[in-house]
């Protein structure tokens, strides 16, 4: 009577007849690399001002317009990164045209 109902007991589990459960042969895991995929860029999800300068080497010499955005809501911190910007391009004299919302 016991054989019985340990066999009905292993055929409710595990859905067969088998007293054993027979080893499975499974492979290896192979570790695959793939090449991480690249996306579409991101849009900035921080607002972000657009500082525009007129900038010049010489004084009084001939002007560019130079454009800065910068990811901070503040105009006065907005205006010093574009002035540094600039003056990593080796401009001496600025002159503030706008700081927009962009």
């Amino acid at each position: 009577m016991t054989v019985n109902l340990e066999e009905e007991m292993r055929q409710a589990l595990f859905g067969n007849s088998r007293s054993t459960p027979e080893p499975v042969n499974e492979a290896p895991a192979v570790n695959s690399v793939q090449a991480p995929v690249k996306s579409a860029p991101r849009k900035p999800s921080s607002p972000r001002l657009r500082v525009t300068l007129k900038v010049s080497k010489v004084f009084e010499g001939e002007e560019e317009i130079f454009t800065y955005d910068a990811s901070t809501l503040s105009r006065i911190m907005a205006e010093q990164e574009a002035r540094g910007a600039a003056k990593k391009k080796r401009y001496k004299y600025f002159d503030l045209v706008s700081i927009v919302s962009v």
